[in-house]
């Protein structure tokens, strides 16, 4: 019987909003053009986070074109303005991790007092590349009750994605597009997290190579990323850039949650009993009772503002907290042979004490001074 394990996971994280990885942030571009397609240039853009208040500025080149690189995920307004045409706004445009956004804007003429407000719409596309990826953002994970409260239920819905049973040579828990189970790619805001080791003693050609991802001793992701820690997850199946990743499989991109200009925090437990459970089917096919099951995951999240000098009316400065805590026992069934009543009765002096060491058997005589013993 298993007796327990604890896993603590803890995490602080300070932002600063000089930039961010490259795979792991977003860009917004397009083009600028006035009512007769002609392109205007030196046009002032300005992207603004709508959680964070931070704003990032550029101008449209010679072509007109524009970019703002280096977004984190959020909602964000493009505001643009030039001389001799009214402003132009968009409405809010949520980006995610990797993702490039082409918002094209076509300005008329008029005062500077004038705003016009346009919706994305069709407009939204990404034509940077051809990859095939999934993402899954935080309103998604909040709202769907997960097994272990891991991140592995969430991969298996990329497309291309299949499960795979582990063993000691193949540690890797799923395949993708047919590559190998130890060729996907994680990281978390933008860093390698493929850090994992096996559990058992001994260098394995996949573990001592670094192409596994950190996971605890369930071999659940919690030690990646808390769930309630994770703002967005990228899962890239198929035709990923050259900045994602050095592996062929699948590239997972995990992107942690920043505070706001708002204090906001939670606390949480989910439990399991065997209270709410049936008896494990094999302990009532040996007539055993039913086992303790205790699984206690509590945890709490917090974060907000460092109250600096502000930057445009905002701060500038955020940091965000998160803890969770692992307790369980988890039960397992045994059938095994132990040494005989009738064995135990008939021994020698010197080997009795050996025999009598064993669990007192509790199952069908098999012969040969052996008996059954079940527990759980």
């Amino acid at each position: 019987m298993q007796r327990g394990s604890k896993t603590i996971i803890g995490g602080l994280v300070v932002l600063f909003v000089s930039g961010g990885m490259r795979a792991q942030s977003a860009r917004v571009s397009g083009e600028v053009t006035d009512q007769q397609k002609a392109v205007i240039p030196r046009a002032e853009i300005r992207v603004a986070n709508l959680q964070t208040g931070i704003d990032r500025n550029t101008k449209t080149n010679a072509a007109g074109f524009y970019m703002a690189p280096y977004l984190l995920p959020g909602l964000y307004r493009v505001y643009v303005r030039a001389p001799g045409f009214a402003n132009v706004s968009s409405e809010d445009l949520s980006v995610s991790a990797g993702q490039t956004l082409v918002v094209n804007f076509q300005l008329r003429l008029g005062s500077a007092t004038e705003e016009v407000r346009v919706k994305a719409g069709s407009q939204l596309l990404n034509t940077t590349d051809a990859s095939l990826s999934s993402v899954v953002d935080r309103e998604f994970v909040k709202n769907l009750p997960l097994n272990g409260r891991s991140l592995q239920t969430l991969i298996t819905l990329a497309p291309g994605v299949q499960t795979n049973v582990t063993s000691s040579g193949d540690q890797g828990q799923f395949a993708v597009n047919g590559q190998r189970a130890n060729a996907n790619y994680f990281t978390i805001d933008g860093v390698s997290s493929n850090v994992g080791t096996w559990t058992f003693p001994g260098l394995y050609s996949q573990a001592s190579a670094g192409t596994l991802p950190a996971t605890n001793i369930q071999g659940g992701f919690n030690g990646l990323v808390s769930l309630d820690d994770l703002q967005e997850m990228r899962v890239l199946t198929s035709t990923s850039a050259p900045e994602v990743g050095r592996s062929p499989g699948a590239q997972v991109s995990l992107v942690t949650r920043s505070g706001t200009n708002q204090y906001h925090g939670a606390v949480y437990e989910y439990l399991r009993n065997e209270a709410f459970d049936a008896n494990d089917w094999f302990a009532n096919a040996l007539s055993l009772p039913k086992p303790p099951l205790r699984l206690n995951d509590y945890g709490g999240t917090f974060g907000g503002p460092v109250r600096l000098p502000k930057y445009n009316g905002h701060d500038k400065t955020f940091f965000f907290f998160s803890y969770e805590n692992q307790g369980f026992k988890l039960p397992q069934v045994l059938q095994t042979v132990v040494p005989s009543l009738a064995a135990r009765q008939s021994a020698t002096p010197d080997a009795a004490p050996i025999l009598n060491a064993f669990p007192t058997p509790n199952g069908a005589d098999l012969g040969l001074d052996g008996a059954e013993f079940n527990t759980a």
